[in-house]
């Protein structure tokens, strides 16, 4: 019997990403345009390294303390 594990994604959608931080598809956009979100190329692809969320995460908790 084949057992699939799930994998959790390395790189993230756009779209993907909008679903993870509950923001907009421009506020994604306009917050890797100022580099406060990471993301990668790949090919025509604009992707977001999970790492990048949870980066970004963390900087708007210290924000808020």
């Amino acid at each position: 019997m084949n057992k699939v594990r799930a994998v959790e994604p390395l790189l993230y959608e756009v779209e993907e990403a909008v679903c993870a931080l509950r923001l907009s598809r421009t506020v994604i956009y306009e917050l890797i345009r100022s580099k406060r979100l990471r993301s990668v190329k790949q090919g025509r692809r604009r992707l977001i390294p999970a790492s990048a969320l949870t980066e970004y995460v963390a900087c708007l908790e210290a924000e808020a303390a």
